[in-house]
């Protein structure tokens, strides 16, 4: 049976987004959009007809692995062949195509009427016993108690963090998923953040669990938005136990991003985490509540539903790229802001660390200046189903300086100190373009509902010289949302392919239309475009 997506008005016909930002007046910003290039739906040729979510990715062992949530792959008649809550795949040639990736786990299932090869990803696994994320033998038993009225689902949710060149870790939600609540808004229910590393040898990617529930259910979701790994900080430097770095990890709540930092060896020790407290300026034992409502004590006051942090070595510090909730189907920047240092640290000043900048493993400098205002980088042209969502970047490519040069082996000469450049063209300017995917409901109706991942590459415009500290930031958290200046110098160009915090409101979209999937997603986006915040199933997280 098929879930009805439609029962009130699209929301394209609520809120239309223009697909080119206008220039309009605010403070200084390094970022000034040059043009968008649209390049339209990944293409995934080793399947039939894929439906899925999500689009994260990592570069790991000289791959580019991207991960999904929920997965469903159909024939031509649109009739199931596979479901399951997490897939992965490598970009295909991605030194000259960025759109193609290759599945693995492809089962050959006979042929369509038309001759070609009828195929599926898992299809000897059903949603309940696997996906490409192993589950726990706890949460296997679940599953099959439940047999489809209840199921345990994990979904990515972000993309990974690199802890050598050829391995990564990842936190992931894992969920309960009702396909038949008696509360609506009880359909997903977090259980918890799971941690999983993940390897890519050229057999496939490989995901390995680390234990179960990392971070309960109960506190709020760190790494559920992004995990930044840096030098040990100031004030952990002589910690030599929990390894030689600290991991620095977002998670989302209703009111913002709050952070978490813990040492490297101690990734799976929660008992080892501390909080970073906005209004002492300094990190504590005690983790705040993922209901906390006061601004004052939120890493980063605002609104997020995905996306992530990382270091642009062309803008030479952390940006953050990101969806708010906000139905506008529109791509946020913000950028740290180095010229805005907070407190009296005599190494973080002025100019970045000791005045000389940073660097992409000085993560500390995320709670040692200010983020500047958020404001807009591109509105994705919305599909068939009025909006979208699960909006990222993916900073490895056009950019061989994706890993940070600790992470190379210490034999490794320096000049070799950098990964291969990825995307179509001859090397540029590293972090100059960077690659923005989106999921987008391509078919919906009430008998089905077709999500696709869509692709777009953002150029950026050289920077100003001449400017400065965004004045409209405030020391400690982010201001309100700006005004959108990331303007663009050159229209559109026409496509050139064929073919949250877990705990917080609502949910994550849906991938596929059957298993049960419950809630009336368009229902619940009209209802909460009305209140103004996304009140969506967006499915790698629960927001």
């Amino acid at each position: 049976m098929y879930l009805s997506m439609s029962c009130f008005p699209s929301i394209a016909q609520l809120l239309t987004p223009s697909l080119l930002l206008i220039n309009l007046t605010q403070a200084r910003t390094p970022i000034v959009v040059k043009r968008v290039t649209t390049l339209g739906p990944q293409l995934t040729p080793d399947v039939t007809n894929v439906s899925r979510d999500g689009g994260y990715s990592a570069l790991i062992n000289g791959n580019i692995v991207w991960l999904y949530d929920d997965t469903e792959c159909m024939d031509m008649q649109g009739n199931q062949l596979s479901f399951v809550s997490n897939t992965a795949t490598y970009a295909n040639q991605p030194n000259s195509n960025v759109a193609t990736v290759a599945d693995f786990g492809i089962v050959n299932l006979g042929t369509n009427p038309d001759g070609s090869p009828k195929t599926a990803i898992l299809a000897h696994t059903t949603v309940g016993t696997g996906g490409w994320i192993p589950f726990q033998p706890d949460e296997l038993q679940y599953n099959e108690q439940m047999n489809g009225k209840e199921r345990v689902a994990i979904w990515p949710g972000t993309s990974p963090t690199s802890i050598s060149t050829t391995q990564a870790f990842l936190y992931a939600p894992l969920v309960y998923v009702d396909s038949k609540p008696q509360d609506p808004l009880k359909e997903y229910q977090a259980r918890g953040m799971t941690l999983i590393t993940i390897t890519a040898p050229s057999s496939g990617p490989i995901a390995a669990r680390q234990g179960d529930l990392i971070i309960p259910g109960t506190e709020v979701a760190y790494g559920g938005f992004s995990s930044i790994l840096g030098y040990k900080s100031t004030d952990t430097v002589t910690d030599k136990d929990s390894g030689n770095r600290d991991v620095y990890l977002l998670g989302m709540t209703a009111s913002g991003l709050q952070l978490a930092r813990v040492g490297m060896n101690d990734l799976s020790n929660f008992s080892k985490y501390t909080f970073w407290n906005p209004q002492g300026q300094n990190f504590s034992n005690s983790p705040p509540k993922p209901s906390l409502e006061d601004a004052t004590q939120v890493y980063l006051p605002g609104t997020f539903s995905s996306g992530s942090i990382f270091y642009s070595p062309y803008f030479e510090t952390f940006i953050m790229v990101y969806f708010n909730k906000m139905v506008d189907s529109t791509f946020y920047v913000r950028y740290l802001q180095l010229n805005g240092p907070l407190g009296q640290d005599t190494t973080w000043i002025v100019g970045g660390k000791n005045g000389k900048g940073i660097e992409a493993e000085d993560a500390e400098a995320l709670v040692r200046y200010t983020w500047s205002a958020e404001q807009k980088l591109y509105a994705s042209p919305p599909g068939p189903g009025g909006f979208n969502y699960a909006g990222m970047a993916h900073p490895e490519y056009f950019n061989t300086r994706y890993f940070p040069q600790s992470l190379y082996p210490t034999s490794t000469p320096t000049k070799q100190q950098m990964n291969g450049w990825y995307g179509s063209g001859s090397a540029g300017v590293d972090g100059k373009s960077i690659l923005l995917s989106w999921t987008s409901q391509e078919v919906g109706g009430t008998d089905n509902g077709i999500y696709q991942i869509q692709l777009a590459t953002v150029e950026f415009d050289d920077i100003p010289s001449d400017f400065g500290p965004d004045v409209s930031a405030t020391a400690g958290t982010a201001a309100p949302s700006g005004t959108p200046t990331a303007s663009f110098a050159q229209g559109k160009k026409p496509p050139n392919n064929p073919v949250s915090s877990i705990l917080s409101i609502a949910g994550h979209g849906t991938a596929a239309h059957t298993v049960g999937l419950g809630l009336l997603h368009g229902c619940a986006i009209y209802v909460l475009a009305m209140h103004v915040f996304l009140y969506t199933r967006v499915r790698g997280r629960i927001i």
